[in-house]
C-alpha cells in the first residue's frame, strides 16, 4: 500500500509544473464564473468559458489571447444581433452568424487567435437569445473572463520568462552535447547507416523545438519591455544566446546528416577515426561550457577562450583530413570537411561573434499567430485607399 502511495504521489512530484498550471486554470475558472455571477447577471457560465479559452502558460500569451477574445467578441456580437434581428434565432441565423464571422475576420486580418474567437464567441452571445442587453451582459462577462485569466496567467509558471528561457537554452543545449558525445562513439567504434540514421532522426526532433525556444525569447524580451523586474538588456543578451543556441543545433542536425550521407555512399573512412570523434567529443564538451556560464550567470568572457579552443581543434582536424588527401574517397573526404565548418560555426556561435547572430534580423511568431496579422495603421491605410479608388471609379475620375 506505501509502494502505490509513493507512485502516486511521484506522479504528481515529477510533473510539477503540469500540475501547477491546471491547477491555476482550475482556479481561474473558478474565480471567473463567481465574478461573473456577483457583478453581472447571469454572467458566470460565459466568463469560465472564457477564462479557459483565454488562459495560457505565461502572462504575455494569456494577454494576446484575452485581447483577441475581446476583439472577436465585439464582432461577433454585433454580426449576431444583426442577423438574429433579420433571420431570427434559427438555422439560418447561426449560419450566416459563422458565415458573416470568418468573412469579417478574414477582412480585418486577423490572426489565428482572435479570428478562431469570432465565431466561437458570437455562438456564444447567441445562445439561448438574444437581444441588445443580453449582448451586453455577455461582452462585459467576456471581459471579465479575460481579466481574470490574465491575473491568473501571472502565477503559471514558478519562473519568470527569463528563467524559462535559460531553462530552454540550457535543454536543448545539453540534447545537443549528448546527441554529439553519442556521435562520437558511433564514428570511434565504428558505425552502420541504421545507427547514423537514428542520429539524425535526433536532430531533426532538436530542430523541431526552435519555434519554442524563439516564442519563448520573444516573450522574455517583450516582458522585459515593460515589467521594472526584469533588465531589458539582459533580456536583449539573453535573446540573442537564443539565436545562437539556435544556430548550434542547426550545425549539430548538419554533421549528423554528413555521417548519415557518408554511411550510405561506403567507403566511409570517417567510421573509426579517432581524430574526427575527439573533434565531436570537444564540441560537446564545449557547448556544456557556454551553458554552464549561462546557468550561473558567470562572465560570459570566458567562453572567448573555450571557442578559441574549439577553433584550434578544428584546424588541427582539418590539417588531418588534408593529409590523406589522394588515399580516401574524394567525396567522403569533402564531407568530413564540412564538418570541420560545422564545428568553427558553432565556434562562432559559442562567443556569439558571428554577425549572423546580431546583423540578421530574426523573424518572430508567424503572423498567423497573432491576434492582427496586419498592422491596424497599415490596414487603415488599406481601407482609405480602397475607399478613395472606389469614389473615383464611381465619379469617372479614375
Amino acid at each position: 500500500m506505501k509502494r502505490l502511495l509513493r507512485r502516486t504521489i511521484k506522479l504528481f512530484t515529477d510533473r510539477r509544473a503540469w500540475v501547477r498550471q491546471i491547477a491555476v486554470a482550475s482556479a481561474a475558472c473558478g474565480t471567473a464564473w463567481f465574478v461573473g455571477n456577483t457583478t453581472i447577471n447571469s454572467g458566470g457560465v460565459v466568463a469560465a468559458i472564457v477564462c479557459a479559452l483565454s488562459i495560457r502558460i505565461s502572462l504575455y500569451k494569456s494577454v494576446r489571447e484575452g485581447f483577441g477574445q475581446i476583439v472577436g467578441t465585439a464582432i461577433g456580437a454585433s454580426v449576431a444581433l444583426g442577423t438574429v434581428g433579420i433571420f431570427h434565432l434559427g438555422f439560418i441565423a447561426v449560419a450566416t452568424t459563422v458565415l458573416f464571422c470568418s468573412i469579417v475576420a478574414r477582412a480585418l486580418h486577423l490572426g489565428e487567435v482572435a479570428s478562431v474567437n469570432v465565431p466561437v464567441t458570437a455562438l456564444i452571445v447567441i445562445g439561448p437569445g438574444i437581444s441588445g442587453n443580453t449582448a451586453l451582459h455577455r461582452l462585459l462577462s467576456t471581459l471579465v473572463g479575460a481579466g481574470v485569466a490574465i491575473v491568473f496567467s501571472y502565477f503559471s509558471h514558478a519562473s519568470t520568462p527569463k528563467g524559462r528561457t535559460e531553462a530552454q537554452i540550457a535543454a536543448l543545449g545539453e540534447d545537443c552535447a549528448a546527441l554529439l558525445s553519442e556521435m562520437a562513439e558511433g564514428v570511434v567504434t565504428g558505425y552502420d547507416e541504421v545507427t547514423s540514421g537514428q542520429w539524425l532522426a535526433k536532430g531533426r526532433v532538436l530542430i523541431e523545438e526552435i519555434p519554442k525556444l524563439r516564442s519563448q525569447a520573444l516573450e522574455a524580451k517583450r516582458y522585459a519591455r515593460w515589467s521594472p523586474l526584469e533588465a531589458e538588456g539582459d533580456a536583449d543578451a539573453l535573446y540573442i544566446s537564443g539565436v545562437a543556441i539556435e544556430h548550434t543545433i542547426v550545425q549539430v542536425r548538419t554533421i549528423a546528416r554528413a555521417l548519415f550521407d557518408a554511411a550510405v555512399s561506403g567507403e566511409n573512412f570517417m567510421s573509426g577515426y579517432g581524430e574526427l570523434a575527439q573533434a565531436l567529443l570537444d564540441t560537446g564538451a564545449a557547448i556544456l561550457t557556454k551553458i554552464e556560464y549561462i546557468e550561473l550567470h558567470s562572465n560570459i568572457n570566458q567562453i572567448d577562450n573555450v571557442a578559441h579552443d574549439l577553433r584550434l581543434g578544428s584546424r588541427l582536424l582539418a590539417e588531418h583530413l588534408f593529409e590523406l588527401a589522394g588515399t580516401v574517397n574524394q567525396d567522403q573526404l569533402v564531407r568530413a570537411v564540412s564538418i570541420v565548418g560545422n564545428m568553427e560555426r558553432i565556434a562562432d556561435s559559442l562567443d556569439e561573434s558571428s554577425p549572423a547572430l546580431k546583423d540578421v534580423k530574426t523573424p518572430g511568431e508567424p503572423a498567423h499567430m497573432q491576434v492582427l496579422e496586419v498592422n491596424p495603421i497599415q490596414q487603415g491605410k488599406r481601407w482609405r485607399n480602397k475607399v478613395i479608388r472606389f469614389f473615383k471609379v464611381l465619379t469617372g475620375r479614375e
